[in-house]
């Protein structure tokens, strides 16, 4: 606290993202779907992006516009720059500008131990997980620079530091997008723009609905989460709106890992 500062400044500021216009890539399903109902139950606008499912897609942009949100969908695949471009000139049409990015499209790729893997497959997860999110901080950051003003938030996951065997691609993918984080928000932070990743352990979606529907196994995870139960798609979505907000103006370029502590197994 510098000596000139008065309690005002230093008071916490609400939770509301009312007006803020948002982008979820990846927001059709599972977290990004929870990313996007929450910033729109908190009073964002919110763009919801997808490559597949469009009838999600939809029900999620209903979900946010049922909440006062001028909620839209965007088909994008964000592996391919010009897709990017096309979807952000989408964005300014409807929006003029954007304050908040969610990095949330992701892929996993089929398990292979390193030595087994295809090149295609490796790299088609890194041109999702990583390069689609540098493609979209990239559009995202020449308006937010230019206005002073943004919040881009990359869902990274705890495999940025776990290895996780047999999926090489999505660990050195997630780890990359971690290290990007950090960088762009040393870079970004003289011009008020604030850049940061979030970590899920493991949540209950239906992505990973072959572990928690087979009692040995969800036990034998549940055993190596100190909280002892898998996080709830809502919970990371309510972390991201508050991060997203200017009650947490004080948070960049860090990693916020929502875990129920199964990093400390590690």
């Amino acid at each position: 606290m510098t000596p000139d500062a008065t309690s005002s400044s230093m008071n916490p500021s609400p939770l509301s993202l009312k007006g803020r216009r948002a982008l979820v890539t990846g927001g059709n399903t599972g977290i990004g779907a929870a990313i996007a109902q929450s910033l729109a139950t908190n009073g964002a606008n919110v763009a919801v992006n997808y490559v597949t499912n469009a009838q999600a897609a939809e029900a999620v942009v209903q979900g946010c516009r049922d909440l006062g949100s001028d909620s839209f969908s965007i088909a994008a695949d964000v592996s391919q720059a010009d897709a990017v471009e096309r979807m952000f000139q989408m964005v300014r049409s409807r929006y003029g500008g954007l304050d908040v990015l969610i990095n949330n499209a992701g892929i996993d790729g089929p398990p292979n131990l390193v030595w087994d893997a295809k090149r295609s497959d490796w790299l088609r997860v890194l041109e999702v997980n990583l390069c689609g999110a540098f493609y979209c901080m990239q559009q995202a950051l020449v308006d937010m620079i230019a206005r002073r003003s943004g919040v881009i938030i990359n869902i990274t996951s705890v495999h940025e530091t776990m290895p996780w065997k047999c999926f090489s691609a999505y660990a050195a993918a997630k780890a990359g997008l971690s290290m990007l984080s950090k960088t762009a928000a040393l870079e970004a932070a003289p011009h008020n723009v604030r850049i940061l990743a979030v970590a899920p352990g493991v949540v209950q979606t239906t992505i990973n609905e072959n572990l928690w529907e087979k009692p040995k196994l969800r036990d034998q995870l549940l055993e190596k989460i100190p909280l002892h139960r898998m996080a709830q798609p809502e919970e990371i979505g309510a972390l991201v709106a508050w991060l997203a907000s200017d009650a947490a103006r004080y948070q960049t370029g860090s990693t916020v890992f929502v875990d129920g502590g199964l990093t400390l197994y590690s």
